[in-house]
């Protein structure tokens, strides 16, 4: 089952940081910025189903924001990071949902992730918050730190799940026959 998927935030909020832990299990404190756009590619097997995530992780930096409709336009998943230390980065995080709700995929399984969370002495979102924001607005919400690895596979395999939910299930097998060649096959077979 193919789901291609965004990710969507402010610059500095982990997006990247959080990709490569679940696909790599790698953290670096001081990752570059994303330019316009990365590409990710990881396969997950669940017991429905098994969920091949492309993912584009999208920059931050408000320059390429014109960009992103490209990547969240069909996408099956969008999940939307803001960092649990910087109020900015949440209401930012807010008017990203309000833009997919506005032109995404009607069928988008969203996530709200409140990326960081080994800087809780620094909080500026309480998580009371977010979870109600999350919510109102259909998604679901997890709190997850790329650096410690806190809830980065739990992030990914719920949405895998949610997506497996959603999408319409593959037939094993086609059916290449018409009835109408049925009726001729059981007319013919048996002459003799």
């Amino acid at each position: 089952m193919p789901s291609w998927w965004v990710l969507l935030g402010d610059m500095g909020t982990g997006k990247t940081s959080l990709v490569l832990r679940f696909i790599k299990g790698q953290f670096f404190d001081n990752q570059e910025p994303t330019i316009g756009a990365a590409f990710f590619t990881q396969i997950l097997s669940l017991s429905e189903a098994t969920v091949k995530f492309d993912i584009w992780d999208t920059a931050g930096q408000e320059r390429y924001h014109s960009l992103a409709p490209m990547y969240y336009r069909g996408a099956a998943a969008a999940v939307v990071v803001y960092d649990i230390s910087s109020m900015d980065t949440f209401v930012r995080a807010k008017k990203w949902v309000e833009e997919l709700q506005r032109q995404g995929n009607t069928n988008l399984v969203m996530a709200l992730v409140a990326n960081k969370s080994d800087l809780d002495p620094k909080r500026e979102v309480q998580n009371e918050d977010a979870e109600q924001f999350a919510q109102e607005n259909g998604m679901f919400f997890i709190e997850t730190s790329a650096k410690t690895a806190r809830n980065i596979n739990n992030l990914f395999f719920e949405i895998a799940k949610r997506l497996a939910r959603t999408l319409p299930p593959r037939t094993a097998g086609i059916n290449l026959s018409s009835e109408k060649e049925e009726k001729r096959r059981k007319r013919f077979c048996c002459i003799g």
